[in-house]
């Protein structure tokens, strides 16, 4: 996976004058766009989209600077029709406009080409099963929320408590199925899992197929396939997100499996009655690396 990230930020250098199609960049680097991104936003610490953005201003910011040819034609030759929508793009990479950064030489705020190398980690094993599921539902109450990457969601949060306790119990009463327990599901992620981006979030259980499911409920309909469960135990919720992080940067690079389109499912298995610890296990919907 290391290797194919480098071939993908060469692959961005060589479109830098025109739109780049991480579709076809999937394809030649023998994986999905879905993975592909997830990847990349993990270990970069920033959407793929962005650093394409990023890196485009910053080259096309030394042609501004050295002034060898009109504003209009830096812009065509860096993929934008119209001077505005370069303009715009230009200022929110640099906080200027290209027609000050020429006069002034500035500001800049340059996007070094990244470079992505293998260190040695992975000394605390994950605890980790691999299970094919049969399909099932999620069903429980679901709501559009921001995409929040470190510490406690308050969209979500806020979400939660305003279920009554007797919710919480209907809901683990309908449940039949792995996943087991009170289920928090993020679903309709943004590829690129950025920062703010709005995603669906159901608090729920799973059920068979053929179960009766209350009217009042919202519900998520999900394919069988194969799921990579990993297991965590300690401060909530920051063991879990540490574990998710940790998929990337150490579980998928060494395992033959990527991520495939499906909702996100954190089983809560065992709690301290002020939530500030937790048993968990992170269900991510995977395939075969190699088909």
């Amino acid at each position: 996976m290391i290797s194919a990230l480098n071939r993908l930020v060469d692959l961005v250098e060589e479109s830098l004058g025109g739109d780049f199609d991480v579709k076809a960049a999937a394809k030649e680097l023998g994986t999905t766009e879905y993975h592909l991104r997830r990847m990349f936003s993990s270990l970069a610490g920033m959407p793929l989209s962005e650093y394409v953005r990023r890196r485009r201003m910053t080259v096309a910011a030394a042609a501004v600077v050295r002034g060898e040819e009109g504003l209009l034609s830096v812009a065509v030759r860096h993929g934008y029709g119209s001077t505005e929508a370069f303009g715009r793009a230009f200022r929110a990479v640099h906080g200027a406009g290209p027609g000050d950064v020429r006069r002034d030489g500035g500001p800049l705020r340059t996007q070094p080409q990244l470079r992505f190398r293998l260190t040695v980690e992975g000394n605390l094993p994950m605890d980790t099963r691999i299970a094919d599921q049969p399909a099932f539902r999620l069903v429980g109450h679901a709501a559009r929320v921001p995409l929040v990457h470190e510490g406690v969601n308050p969209h979500i949060q806020q979400h939660v408590t305003a279920l009554p306790p007797e919710e919480h119990l209907r809901l683990k009463d309908l449940g039949d199925t792995e996943p087991a327990g009170l289920l928090a599901v993020s679903d309709d992620l943004d590829p690129d899992r950025a920062e703010g981006s709005e995603l669906t979030y159901l608090h729920g259980v799973a059920v068979s197929p053929g179960a009766a499911v209350p009217g009042d409920l919202d519900v998520i309909d999900v394919a069988a396939g194969r799921w990579a469960v990993f297991r965590t135990s300690g401060p909530y919720p920051q063991a879990l997100q540490t574990a998710w992080a940790a998929t990337a940067t150490e579980w998928f690079p060494s395992n033959p499996w990527r991520l495939r389109p499906g909702p996100e499912i954190v089983a809560v298995l065992e709690r301290a009655a002020d939530f500030s610890t937790a048993t968990c296990e992170l269900w991510l919907p995977v395939e075969p690396s190699v088909q």
